[in-house]
């Protein structure tokens, strides 16, 4: 993989940008003249070019391409936006105020072969429903299919759907080692550090003190997962906190788990209220009751995506921490497959 080139033949300036770009897990090719960029200029993800030389580089008529920033250390430099245009720079970054944004640009050009992940997120209609079971089988199946997947526990209160899946011995951050750090989180830098197992990474919660998710710490962790990952399928509280709003935000679509019986239906309504003031393509996965699913569905006004029915021995396989069975003849399998063909882009 080709790294980012640095163009400059100030010290200080230089010494700045590798500190920069080592925060971000980056390291430089370095040119000190414009002549010894010339090798690297069309194949660096990301090319900085220092005030310094920034007119000795324009003056070569270099080729036009993305991906180019002018950093200096002189933000009163009235000659900066004229550099910029005249070597085809993108935007000025000026240091120290700009490090934060600068280690976002070093950051993204190292990822490697960048995703278009879908957002998934499944909120039970009311306690005890199934969605986290929902959550973790639309997972499993759509890694089962080869799909680089990232499942995504929200609910600090719903016992670690590491657990559910009987992992929560594995290896591997968890919610609280991600919030102590602050800023942009890398794609490679999350499935490097979160258990996984085959094409499936768990995101889930340590034992202990409850600690809500930071809205910012939900939007680092989307935004990695969707470059990284195709599917990204988010376990949702059922009262809405700021983290499972942002999830709401991005997602492609939403499955309510409802119950098929009146206070099911009545519970769900009210969870509907919530999730619609944060996304629109919701979609009902109904529960066997007394009502028909169509009744439900009516009821909730939104579309049926399937129905999931009761599985008795299921309870017992997660708590012997075995996974259930998801193949194309199961009940659960072909609901999951069929939810993933829906929900997903073809």
């Amino acid at each position: 993989m080709h790294r980012p080139l640095v163009i400059t033949e100030d010290r200080d300036l230089l010494d700045d940008l590798v500190r920069v770009a080592a925060a971000a897990g980056a390291q430089l090719d370095v040119a000190h003249a414009p002549a010894h960029a010339r090798p690297f200029w069309n194949l660096a993800p990301l090319v900085v070019i220092g005030g310094d030389l920034a007119d000795a580089m324009a003056a070569t008529s270099p080729p036009a391409r993305d991906g180019v920033l002018l950093v200096t250390r002189d933000p009163e430099d009235p000659d900066s936006w004229r550099r910029c245009v005249a070597v085809g720079a993108q935007a000025v970054i000026d240091l120290p105020s700009g490090e934060r944004r600068l280690v976002e640009e070093f950051a993204d050009a190292m990822e490697p072969d960048p995703r278009s992940g879908v957002v998934l997120c499944v909120i039970g209609g009311r306690g005890g429903v199934g969605a986290s079971v929902l959550s973790a089988c639309l997972a499993l199946r759509a890694s089962g299919d080869r799909l680089r997947t990232l499942l995504i526990d929200a609910d600090p209160l719903g016992g670690g759907i590491d657990a559910l899946l009987g992992q929560e011995e594995a290896t591997g951050a968890r919610w609280g080692d991600l919030v102590a750090r602050e800023g942009r989180v890398g794609s490679a830098a999350l499935q490097a550090a979160l258990p996984a197992f085959g094409d499936l990474t768990v995101l889930s919660f340590h034992r202990g003190e409850v600690r809500a998710i930071p809205a910012q710490a939900m939007r680092s962790v989307l935004e990695a997962g969707r470059r990284g990952f195709d599917v990204v399928v988010v376990d949702l509280p059922r009262h809405l906190d700021p983290a499972a709003i942002e999830a709401l935000t991005r997602a492609s679509g939403t499955l309510l788990v409802a119950t098929a019986d009146v206070r099911g239906v009545l519970a769900a309504a009210q969870v509907l209220t919530e999730v619609n003031r944060h996304t629109s393509d919701i979609r009902a996965v109904i529960r066997p009751g007394i009502l028909d699913d169509d009744v439900v569905a009516s009821s909730l006004g939104i579309p049926s995506a399937g129905h999931l029915p009761d599985q008795p021995r299921l309870p017992t396989t997660l708590n012997r921490g075995e996974l259930p069975k998801l193949g194309p003849r199961t009940v659960l399998g072909a609901l999951c497959t069929s939810l993933l063909r829906d929900l997903l882009p073809p």
